[in-house]
């Protein structure tokens, strides 16, 4: 039976930014994803923002990750010339009570160590973006935008150029333990072979991957939701310039349907929150009235035959509806007799930004595993 030091399952952003860092330490990996290609769920089917980590609870792993990931993640963009814009963002305030709202986020962004934010009034916002209607905002300037799909191909060719192997339509049908690994069964042709060390990145199907090596994901509280989330497109120049966004939901189910530029100035309104059972990537064109409805009341003089379904992306979130927002499950499994395996489960936003500080915190725990 063939036999690999570490199997990395599923190859969106953060299977690939574990691939490309553990690659530069240790041989013989296998990124296994069951697509034609990498990143086909949810890493290329988002907002594609830098975000800053005003958002999170402080302490929490999406806090610092957040953090030290948008930093990790600006250096290597410049380093490597992957495209990218630190472009800022506005989180705006329509009447007091969300005014109060968003100086309670403001502090949250402090208490997380966040640097470039500022509390603004309805003079300075019609100085920075004119057709925006609030009476505050807070000013993130660290706030950016990412080419996506150019910082998987970075990480991909970091990877490759370190020997991983990467096996597209490869389903993990099976993950047994045995002594010193496990074997991995794939539908493809019946295929099994052995791993030293096995890391769970599978995104949408992280509950269905930890569920097969034996964890009861309901006790355990791995089991994880669909959450859709549908973007609309502007057809017209866009009136503003940098990202706005609503005062956030209290469950932070979501950030609330925002306007996102992406690098070649294009207008998008999203994501909207709709828990699903399946995974269906059709946006339904009769949310058109709601979504400008919404999104009218922050931003001035839109025209709503500009509105165009755009895409959809679904979440892989560990709160169902109504629950609040839960934390990342980054997990090594040993206390479960599972010594070898380490889980990531729920990583949604701000995963993509988070990506570089996970890579590096999974490296931390492989190192430890490994002596």
């Amino acid at each position: 039976m063939d036999e690999v030091q570490i199997t990395i399952i599923g190859a969106g952003v953060i299977g690939l930014a574990i691939a490309a860092r553990l690659s530069a330490n240790y041989d013989n990996i296998v990124v296994l994803d069951q697509n034609c290609r990498f990143g086909m769920d949810t890493s290329s089917r988002n907002s594609e923002v830098i975000h800053s980590g005003i958002y999170y609870r402080p302490g929490s792993l999406k806090a610092s990750l957040c953090l030290q990931g948008a930093e990790m993640l600006y250096s290597t963009c410049k380093e490597f010339s992957v495209p990218h814009k630190k472009i800022g963002k506005l989180i705006v305030a329509r009447n007091q009570n969300e005014q109060k709202t968003l100086e309670v986020l403001f502090e949250n962004g402090i208490k997380n160590g966040v640097n470039g934010l500022e509390f603004i009034d309805k003079k300075d916002i019609q100085t920075m973006e004119p057709n925006v209607n609030a009476i505050s905002a807070i000013y993130s300037s660290n706030t950016g935008i990412v080419n996506s799909h150019g910082l998987m191909q970075l990480f991909i060719s970091q990877a490759e150029s370190n020997q991983v192997m990467f096996a597209y339509n490869s389903k993990v049908i099976s993950l047994k333990k045995q002594d010193k690994g496990f074997i991995i069964g794939i539908e493809q042709g019946g295929y099994k072979f052995k791993s030293k060390i096995v890391i769970n990145a599978a995104g949408l199907f992280a509950d269905k991957i930890a569920s097969l090596a034996g964890i009861d994901v309901v006790k355990n509280n791995y089991r994880l939701f669909y959450c859709k989330g549908s973007y609309f497109f502007y057809g017209k120049r866009s009136p503003i310039n940098m990202l706005v966004y609503p005062v956030p939901q209290n469950s932070l189910t979501g950030l609330g349907v925002h306007a996102t530029l992406d690098l070649g100035k294009r207008l998008r309104f999203g994501p909207d929150t709709e828990y699903v059972d399946s995974l269906d990537y059709k946006v339904d064109k009769r949310k058109l009235n709601s979504f400008y409805s919404s999104i009218s009341e922050i931003i001035k003089g839109l025209d709503k035959d500009a509105f165009a379904p755009d895409m959809a992306g679904i979440r892989p979130k560990l709160s169902g509806p109504k629950e609040k927002a839960r934390d990342f499950i980054i997990n090594d499994e040993r206390d479960k007799g599972l010594y070898g395996l380490i889980n990531l489960i729920g990583i949604e936003s701000p995963g993509l930004t988070s990506s570089p500080a996970i890579a590096l915190k999974v490296e931390r725990m492989v190192k430890e595993l490994c002596l």
